[in-house]
């Protein structure tokens, strides 16, 4: 068997061929060999394959071998798993054949491929262990558990953030400081409640974001952003509230600089204002050292909001907020008598997950997972776009691609053409940021794509917002057998590199003699 695992050979496990080749890990060679068979349509979506236990035998592997294979291809979304029907190729899983129609402006291509921001790919949510949370959860359950429910959110959870947290944010924060609640929206809801308005905001955010303020009666006025994060210094007294992403800027990337972390506690202090610190996606860092959070500065004058939509899934509903003392009782009254939104049972498997270690670990793999497909988006980019600049990608579940002066829009049209759904970084900046930086005619080049009136209309103020194009490219959504397909999409959607001014032409004097007649 050895030799015919060295040597490229064709071997019928359970009646099924796998082409094994090359030497080393078995386990991976076994992978490998799985994924190509997939590749190339040999097994088909839906296909069952052999037990564990068969192929093993056939191959003269380790049955934990192939177990841990199995396993790992359903993490990565090749294959899926259901209990009483086996190992199947996922239905997924095939390449995708772009979609050519007509290229008509009444009918785009219906996008095939998702490498918007936001959420992590649902098939690697890890099933098995949230289970055995959830039973031992259950069984361990007080009576009270059952009953209408507490709007500061279960003891148990709250318990459990507040030693996480600490130890892993830098947070300061007893229990009692924690409110729970069904999501960041659902906080920033109960923020604007409590405290009123108006805010300052990064002028680039997410404009749910503002638009959840603004629909209760909170007003958002843009700081500007540039490498070192928010311009924090625009901040004035008839500032309530600042909303911020302080560990890594959304979406343009990059943490808040020390220097404005100590400035927006300090304005804090002196106005009374709050910093609303949106902590997104905290715990993915990959090329530089974890960032603390602004909480642990000054607990009095700054609210923490953070969720597990990034880290888990966004159909758990279940968020908090690490308040000061005197925002708790505010908070929980506008919350109301009862928990309506997070379920209590939900709570107390993740307070069992947390303490079990078995969070750590899924923060662990995924930070594992999104740096590689980091490494793979920068890779393609560099190969196949190099003329193009990838920013922000030291952190977090997307990157921002620029792109050249007024080919934003473009860009997005031929990634629709190319059945690729992505966003512009032009969708998240603040609508009245836009005006701010270079006036009402910059923005209506730039709107319309006029690279040449965009640059007419002068220089934008650096202290303010200055126009990027770029597309925000969220490379955690895709299962990973379609990842490399909308990584080439993306590819083929970009705007060509600049062609290089041809040199002045030469005069007489200094033309260079014609070359020789051929013979």
């Amino acid at each position: 068997m050895t030799d015919s695992w060295v040597n490229s050979a064709e071997i019928l496990g359970s009646d099924l061929p796998l082409e094994l080749s090359g030497t080393g890990n078995r386990r991976a060679l076994l992978m490998d060999a799985l994924r190509e068979a997939v590749r190339s349509g040999r097994l088909a979506p839906g296909t069952r394959l052999p037990p564990y236990r068969s192929l093993a035998a056939d191959l003269g592997l380790a049955r934990n071998t192939v177990a841990d294979a199995y396993a790992e291809l359903v993490a990565e979304g090749w294959l899926a798993a259901r209990q009483g029907s086996g190992t199947r190729v996922a239905e997924r899983a095939a390449p995708v054949t772009p979609v050519h129609r007509p290229r008509t402006p009444e009918r785009a291509v219906r996008p095939v491929h998702d490498l918007v921001q936001g959420q992590p790919d649902p098939s690697v949510f890890p099933r098995t262990a949230w289970l055995a949370s959830a039973r031992r959860a259950l069984a361990a359950a007080p009576d009270d558990a059952f009953g209408p429910g507490d709007p500061h959110g279960r003891p148990e959870l709250r318990r459990a953030l507040a030693g996480y947290l600490a130890r892993v944010r830098g947070v300061r924060a007893a229990p009692d400081r924690i409110v729970l609640c069904s999501g960041a929206a659902h906080g920033l809801r109960l923020l604007a409640e409590v405290v009123g308005g108006p805010w300052a905001a990064e002028a680039y955010g997410l404009p749910f974001h503002r638009e959840l303020l603004a629909s209760h009666g909170v007003g958002t006025r843009p700081l500007g952003v540039d490498a070192d994060g928010a311009r924090v210094d625009g901040l004035t007294r008839r500032d309530r509230a600042v909303l911020l992403t302080p560990a890594h800027q959304f979406p343009t990337g990059g943490p808040l600089h020390p220097a404005r972390r100590a400035a927006v506690v300090d304005w804090a202090r002196a106005t009374g204002g709050l910093v609303v610190e949106d902590d997104y996606d905290g715990e993915f860092r990959y090329d530089r050292q974890p960032v603390g959070a602004v909480q642990g500065l000054d607990p009095e004058h700054v609210v923490l909001v953070g969720s597990v939509s990034k880290s888990l899934s966004p159909a758990l509903r279940i968020g908090w907020m690490v308040l000061p003392q005197r925002l708790v009782a505010p908070v929980v009254a506008a919350k109301g008598e009862r928990e309506q939104f997070s379920s209590a049972t939900e709570q107390l498997t993740l307070a069992d997950f947390i303490e079990s270690g078995a969070y750590d670990r899924q923060v662990r793999r995924m930070r594992q997972r999104h740096r590689r497909r980091r490494d793979q988006l920068v890779a393609a980019l560099h190969a196949r776009a190099p003329h193009v600049r990838v920013t922000g990608i030291a952190a977090g579940l997307h990157a921002v691609v620029e792109l050249p002066p007024g080919t934003e829009r473009s860009a997005v049209r031929a990634a629709a053409w190319q059945g690729l759904a992505v966003e512009g970084l032009g969708d998240y900046l603040h609508p009245g940021a836009e005006h701010a930086s270079r006036g009402p005619r910059a923005s209506r080049a730039h709107r319309a794509g006029d690279a040449d009136a965009v640059r007419a209309a002068g220089p934008a103020d650096a202290s303010l917002v200055p126009h990027r194009d770029g597309l925000v490219v969220g490379y955690a959504t895709p299962a990973e057998s379609a990842y490399p397909e909308a990584l080439d999409a993306l590819c083929r959607a970009l705007p060509p590199a600049a062609p290089l001014a041809a040199p002045p032409a030469a005069t007489p004097a200094s033309a260079p003699p014609p070359p020789p007649a051929a013979p």
